[in-house]
């Protein structure tokens, strides 16, 4: 969505609407609905015309009447055609390098031609909207557009515009009908909080001389209250700013939560494939479970655990042994002269007794 305080440049290629008329077997181009419906995106700056007026003088009245710029773009008689793309492309591209505050284009036509235009202006940073006839646009043009408005929808939603009630006055049934026109139009915008500021807005940018206090209110916040006093709107009362925030509104069926912002619609879960993750305690009691052999049945719980087996003394180790030099082994120890001459004795003691 544009921001509703940009600038919006006007250009129509009247010449291509006149002939999308001519096959829809209508005879007027209103052009007050396509005005009424950029101004509820922003604020309507430069409005041209290019034709060769001289084949529709009728047009030409109403048009200047709404602030049109007519530039006259005399036909061609050798090649049948008018310049009249070539100079809207010209004027467009200018207005694109040298007027910065021009966000928004809306081109008013149906050729094919003015593609590369609409391609140009977008890698330039604009929102480009296209407008024209369902039976004579190209669908190169309105695919490459980023918004593209058919003037068939302008003339259903003028059919179906709020109606006041009978019980409201006749000097405020204007103000009335100009305040639901406009909150259908921020709806149509999908501004999600619609203040009452943003609402004033769009009705003096509907209505430049619409003014609260020629219908008999002290202010806007009035008009507000005995709106709602009818029962045609609910407001809310921001706390920080003090402003009103139009949070339901009857005749457009809005409904909005209470920050004001209007609900969103909840997409249904999907059932998931995964299995579902296990409670901590029953993981920890499986693995108890596990960790703990399972007992026997015949085992008595009041059995004694077996006494363990008693530890064996190790041999006490000579407090000095004698090493050898080599790889540490002990060296056998000399027998004495004694031992030795006794170890005799008693072998020949042996032999004599046998």
């Amino acid at each position: 969505m544009s921001e509703l305080n940009e600038g919006i440049a006007l250009f129509i290629d009247f010449e291509n609407l006149a002939r999308g008329f001519t096959r829809s077997d209508r005879t007027d181009f209103d052009i007050q609905r396509v005005l009424d419906r950029l101004v509820e995106k922003g604020k309507v700056v430069m409005k041209r015309a290019y034709c060769d007026w001289s084949r529709f003088l009728k047009a030409k009245d109403a048009l200047h009447e709404k602030g049109i710029e007519l530039v006259e773009v005399p036909r061609r008689s050798v090649t049948g055609k008018n310049s009249a793309d070539i100079r809207l492309v010209v004027d467009a591209m200018d207005m694109c390098y040298a007027k910065e505050h021009i966000s928004t284009f809306v081109i008013a036509s149906g050729d094919s031609d003015f593609s590369p235009l609409v391609s140009k202006l977008k890698e330039n940073g604009k929102h480009v909207i296209g407008l024209g006839m369902r039976g004579s646009t190209s669908n190169l043009l309105s695919d490459n557009c980023d918004e593209f408005i058919f003037y068939e929808d302008l003339e259903s939603n003028a059919s179906q515009k709020s109606k006041v009630g009978s019980d409201v006055p006749e000097e405020k049934k204007e103000a009335f009908s100009l305040l639901f026109e406009s909150v259908e139009a921020l709806q149509r915008e999908n501004v999600s909080i619609i203040w009452s500021s943003i609402v004033k807005e769009t009705m003096k940018r509907k209505r430049p001389s619409f003014s609260e206090g020629s219908h008999g209110y002290k202010s806007f916040s009035a008009l507000l209250e005995d709106v709602q006093a009818k029962g045609l709107i609910k407001l809310r009362k921001d706390e920080r700013s003090g402003s009103y925030i139009i949070v339901e509104f009857e005749q457009g069926n809005l409904k909005a939560d209470d920050d004001g912002a209007a609900p969103k619609t909840q997409r249904p879960k999907r059932k998931s494939s995964r299995r579902p993750p296990r409670s901590k305690s029953a993981a920890a009691k499986k693995s108890s479970t596990a960790a703990t052999p399972a007992a026997s049945p015949a085992a008595s719980p009041a059995a004694s655990p077996e006494p363990l087996p008693e530890r064996v003394a190790a041999p006490k180790r000579d407090a000095n042994p004698k090493r050898s030099s080599i790889g540490g082994m002990r060296r056998p120890q000399r027998k004495s002269a004694a031992s030795v001459s006794n170890e005799s004795e008693a072998g020949s003691k042996a032999e004599t007794t046998e």
